[in-house]
């Protein structure tokens, strides 16, 4: 039975209200968080998909690169997160029996499979790219558990030419430093994964989401999480549990009202009775354009994502049609497919006059390479495998007239596409669930709409912005990056300044806000 009131109501139990509601607790404040769905963890979560295969998939989250190291210290999370020496493989989309293995254990591996492809004469500048991405990281990613530094600060610390770089179109950049189309298109995906966008966008919301992809702990490398997204979910749920946060599913909060001393929050529970909470502070793990709803707010327009999010389940790795790297090896990093710069431009194009792209663009990520420990050990003694495939410049509008239509016609292209790498396609490889169905899951942007409640499918809440602000700001929850138009209402998901990705840095920030504020 809940109570009346609460110092903080945080409303949306994703990863990012779990650690909001985790700090608060830790520092003695009573804490009520309500989900609407029958399960925590919103988009990042874990689960058993296909009926009768023992292996528990990340559906809509993938990899860790932005949880900062002070949230897992701070917290005494549990969680391990265990480095990929694969960076990436990318097939030559014009000859597919020779593909760019970055190995970031063997440097003079790396160096023969640009002479492979054809792009030696990059191999330096790659090199040197990968040095200045690193200084950025180590300059910037420290400030995100600090209240938002100034645009000055910031320009100092990453220096002038980094700081020009960033606001002009990352197209420039990519071209003026690298020569080979491949390794152009490798370079450019950090720039448009989960984002609609031209390299040559003048919104700069392409440098914003390459910002974000290459700072992450200090380094850029993306992690994966042992135990899966779900093991993400279970240590924060644990930490909130544990410090006397109240967590309550099937909670469906239809309003907030904010006034001069906190808000109440008006919500359903699962046999439809209707509640009424005050909480001092009301912290909103979900987007803006969802948090202006529950206000009662008119709604600005609606984010889009643009995203194909295809999850499968493989009786074994499928054969490449590069003979000399094992698939073992080329699964192991970030698997690009028909990634060139080139297409990357023809895909955009397409979706743009709406068109699902010919040949989409995709990357493909082999948890299971790495952390085994998701499947069953049945499943793992025969040598099965999960794949996630993140299909780019599939924006909302191309399903919202017919979801169920368009969705199809995007997997037939995206399969098609990834085939067109392979030797043998894909689905003969897939595992087969307790019915006798291909173990393969499709959901487009307008599914992620529907399954857990991201405006447009968009898995950042909405357009990335820069984890800084333009002139020093003073109260706590502008400082932090979460505030909202009503003082005691807060962000603490990924519509923060500071969101998007798995990271908890916009739960964290929202706590430490209130934590300022005091009582």
């Amino acid at each position: 039975m809940t109570r009346s009131s609460y110092d903080a109501v945080v409303v949306g139990g994703g990863h990012n209200g779990l650690t909001a509601a985790a700090y608060l607790a830790k520092a003695g404040r009573s804490v009520l968080v309500l989900e609407r769905a029958d399960h925590l963890g919103g988009a990042t979560g874990s689960a058993r998909v296909f009926r009768g295969v023992d292996a528990r998939l990340s559906r809509y989250a993938y990899l860790v690169s932005l949880m900062p190291r002070t949230i897992r210290d701070e917290l005494g999370l549990g969680l391990e997160l265990r480095r990929r020496r694969i960076a990436s493989y990318t097939p030559l989309p014009a000859d597919p029996a020779r593909g760019l293995l970055v190995d970031t254990g063997d440097e003079q591996a790396t160096t023969r499979s640009f002479a492979t492809v054809g792009a030696d004469a990059d191999r330096d500048a790659w090199r040197a790219f990968g040095a200045r991405t690193h200084a950025l990281a180590q300059a910037l990613f420290p400030t995100v558990t600090e209240p938002l530094p100034d645009a000055a600060r910031v320009r100092a610390a990453i220096g002038e030419d980094w700081w020009a770089d960033l606001h002009a179109p990352i197209g420039e950049l990519i071209e003026r430093t690298f020569a080979d189309d491949l390794v152009r298109g490798v370079v450019a995906t950090d720039a448009l994964i989960g984002t609609f966008a031209d390299t040559h966008d003048p919104s700069l919301v392409q440098n914003r989401c390459f910002l974000y992809h290459v700072i992450g702990g200090g380094t850029g490398d993306w992690d994966v999480p042992v135990g899966g997204m779900g093991a993400v979910v279970e240590s924060l749920t644990d930490a909130a549990r544990a410090r006397g946060a109240e967590l309550v599913t099937r909670a469906l909060v239809t309003g907030i009202f904010p006034g001069a001393a906190g808000a109440d929050v008006v919500w359903s529970d699962a046999d439809g009775v209707e509640h009424t909470v005050s909480g001092r502070h009301v912290l909103v793990n979900a987007a803006p354009h969802v948090l202006d709803e529950l206000l009662g707010r008119p709604a600005g327009e609606r984010p889009e994502g643009s995203q194909l999010k295809v999850n499968m389940v493989l009786r074994r790795l499928p054969r490449l049609r590069d003979a000399g790297v094992d698939p073992a090896s080329a699964f192991a990093g970030t698997f690009h497919v028909n990634e060139g710069y080139g297409q990357l431009a023809a895909a955009h194009a397409d979706a743009a006059a709406g068109r699902v792209p010919t040949l989409p663009p995709a990357e493909i990520y082999c948890h299971t390479l790495t952390d085994p420990s998701i499947l069953g050990e049945e499943l793992r003694a025969s040598g099965g495998h999960t794949l996630t495939l993140f299909g780019l410049h599939m924006p909302a509008r191309l399903f919202r007239d017919d979801p169920e239509g368009s969705r199809a016609t995007a997997l037939a292209a995206t399969l098609r596409s990834l085939d067109s790498v392979l030797a043998e396609p894909v689905e003969d490889c897939l595992a087969v669930d307790a019915d006798g169905q291909p173990c393969l899951e499709v959901r487009s942007p307008v599914d992620l709409e529907t399954d857990v409640a991201l405006p447009g499918g968009h898995i950042f809440h909405g357009d990335l912005q820069w984890p800084w602000l333009d002139e020093p700001a003073g109260a706590p929850a502008e400082r932090w990056g979460v505030a909202t138009v009503h003082d005691r209402v807060l962000l603490c998901g990924a519509g923060a300044r500071r969101g998007g990705g798995v990271s908890g840095i916009p739960g964290r920030s929202a706590a430490m806000a209130v934590l300022e504020v005091g009582r």
